[in-house]
């Protein structure tokens, strides 16, 4: 294992905005980095210098209306980003990259392996690709707009968000905190106010109801590895395990692993163990196309 290299931030056009992105060089496989709904490409910033040390070339990325990307009004189904991501790899000369994307990110990227399947030579879904919230008993587009609708943070005191995110990660570092910090900018007064706006957010909310991962699944022939958290309420885990079943019994090659006591953005709070588990997959051949383990 190597030192990582400093990360290069830069913004790219792709499809008449731009996107920014972080990018660890290095001449081994490609890894493209993606990150989850209302998140930002720091948040990968765990992950990514590990599989640079092990001489990766490593991109995280602002997906639109995210972060410091560009952020148009309209454009927020899986059509639109998956052609982000196909249309960035080629800007970036990313020559068949493993892509990675965490929970809403994980949809994404599994949508955009079934459309683009050249594109890839590896699939992670990182606690998400599995989720479909359809699915779930008695759901509703009127509930789920109502249940999952985030809540008013514009105009927080930015010390006081940080307690709050300290107060909800008592185990998490300061790096790990900053990670999080990123998915909100700083105003001139001192308050924070999402990169995400609310009107974009039930957006690509709307798109995440309306899609279907069990119909998308026999359309992935890349191989696939899911990350999943092993926390959270007991009806949510429960559905967790059908949803997760489902996908492996789906895709054509499938690696699951669980990751007991981790919370939701496993990127963040293991990203050491996550970093080796893809490491270790590249190293025994899995991209390759070998027989699929579960771990």
């Amino acid at each position: 294992m190597g030192t990582p290299v400093d990360p290069v931030d830069r913004r790219v056009p792709v499809r008449g905005m731009e996107l920014a992105v972080r990018e660890w060089a290095g001449a081994g496989r490609p890894f493209l980095l993606v990150h989850g709904l209302a998140s930002n490409a720091h948040t990968w910033d765990g992950v990514a210098p590990l599989l640079n040390a092990a001489g990766h070339r490593v991109v995280s990325i602002d997906q639109r209306g995210h972060g410091h990307s560009d952020k148009p009004d309209e454009g927020y189904g899986f059509d639109e980003v998956t052609a982000d991501l196909e249309t960035l790899i080629r800007a970036l000369g990313m020559d068949r990259p493993v892509v990675a994307g965490q929970s809403w990110g994980g949809n994404v990227v599994l949508d955009f392996a079934a459309r683009y399947p050249a594109s890839l030579h590896g699939l992670v879904l990182v606690d998400g690709g599995f989720i479909e919230l359809s699915a779930a008993p008695d759901a509703t587009w009127e509930k789920i707009s109502v249940d999952l609708k985030p809540p008013p943070l514009a105009g927080t005191p930015q010390p006081e968000m940080l307690a709050r995110m300290r107060n909800f990660h008592p185990d998490w570092g300061e790096a790990q905190i900053e990670m999080q910090m990123g998915n909100f900018e700083t105003q001139a007064d001192g308050t924070i106010r999402p990169w995400l706006t609310l009107e974009r957010h039930m957006q690509i909310l709307r798109a995440l109801w309306e899609q279907h991962p069990s119909d998308i699944y026999p359309r992935v022939s890349t191989p696939t590895m899911v990350a999943v958290a092993e926390s959270g309420p007991p009806d949510r885990l429960t559905r967790k395990r059908t949803e997760v079943e489902k996908a492996e019994a789906g895709l054509a090659s499938a690696r699951v692993h669980w990751f007991e006591d981790t919370a939701h953005d496993i990127h963040v709070h293991r990203p050491a163990a996550l970093a080796n588990w893809l490491l270790e997959a590249v190293t025994d051949g899995f991209f390759e196309g070998k027989e699929a383990v579960r771990a």
